[in-house]
């Protein structure tokens, strides 16, 4: 990683907790991952050499930054935000990162702009949106992500109860193995499984 976008990344987590301490006003909060999880996501994509990434929920872009970063000049990142102000916050934090050619935003519903993807085409999906809809994507989710690939679910530890259902679908899904990771608020990872 380069120095500048290091520098911009330790920016951004004060930015983001001095923010979010500041405030009671969900919508108003940055609610970045962990830095932990920030290496944890570009290893991860890194590892598995992946190019094409689907982010649902970007806030300030934080998150999306690291993604963008991991994928290297080949890739890409779409990433998902309907708040018209964070969206514009991310494009900035992309501009001064000099990633923006690698990453598209789109203002959606998530749910909606999954829906309309084709089979197989992300190679690695991050979500970190609103958990209560996670059981209504998983169907659009299993679809869109290729066959030997991974999803990988933030807040799996800091909000288990809101993710129970999605979980019990996930394992009673035939085709994918999962796992929970201590890492930052708890990351559930999930391979598509090879048919």
């Amino acid at each position: 990683m380069e120095h500048d976008l290091a520098a911009l990344l330790a920016e951004l987590e004060e930015f983001g907790s001095t923010n979010d301490a500041a405030t009671d006003d969900r919508s108003r909060k940055m609610l970045n991952i962990t830095r932990d999880t920030g290496v944890f996501l570009a290893l991860l994509v890194k590892a598995t050499r992946a190019k094409k990434v689907l982010e649902i929920g970007t806030s300030n872009g934080y998150s999306t930054l690291w993604l963008a970063d991991a994928v290297g000049k080949d890739g890409s990142v779409t990433t998902i935000e309907r708040a018209s102000d964070k969206r514009a916050m991310a494009e900035r934090n992309f501009r001064r990162a000099g990633l923006g050619s690698r990453i598209e935003q789109i203002g959606d519903e998530a749910g909606r702009f999954i829906g309309t993807r084709d089979a197989g085409e992300y190679d690695f999906i991050f979500l970190d949106s609103d958990r209560g809809q996670y059981a209504d994507w998983w169907p659009s989710l299993q679809r869109i992500l290729a066959a030997g690939h991974l999803l990988v679910v933030d807040n799996a530890t800091s909000h288990a109860h809101q993710m129970e259902d999605f979980n019990r679908l996930v394992t009673a899904s035939d085709g994918y193995l999962s796992s929970l990771s201590p890492i930052g608020k708890g990351e559930l990872v999930i391979l598509k499984e090879d048919a």
